[in-house]
């Protein structure tokens, strides 16, 4: 509990690095998935995802510093990224090589997060 707050700025910073998605969507679709698409729609589909998950890492990054808005934060992210766990291991398969990685530290935050959100309502 009282680790929260480093916790979510180090989860929030790794998070942000899905900006080099907007700035270079080709290179973080062959890093994330070991893939590239050529198509200009999957070039603003890339820029939007890696924009909307560096959104989610400023949020880790805000809540970790601001207490009353954390909880918020911390479910905000949580669903976010189970979201992006589960649709990756029931569409993603093919892709499981390059983003083991990913999946794995991004279910390491989702296990801390729901640990801190349960440990909070006992101590109330």
């Amino acid at each position: 509990m009282k680790n929260i707050k480093w916790i979510m700025l180090f989860a929030g910073v790794v998070t942000c690095t899905t900006f080099f998605a907007v700035i270079n969507p080709q290179d973080a679709l062959l890093n994330m998935f070991g893939s590239n698409l050529e198509e200009p729609l999957a070039n603003l589909i890339t820029r939007s995802w890696g924009f909307l998950i560096f959104i989610m890492g400023a949020l880790l990054i805000f809540g970790a510093f601001i207490t009353e808005f954390r909880m918020f934060c911390i479910i905000t992210v949580g669903i976010s990224k189970l979201g992006f766990l589960f649709l990756s291991l029931i569409y993603g398969l093919n892709f499981i090589g390059t983003l083991w990685i990913t999946l794995l530290f991004d279910s390491l935050v989702i296990l801390i997060l729901g640990l801190y959100i349960i440990s909070s309502k006992k101590l109330r």
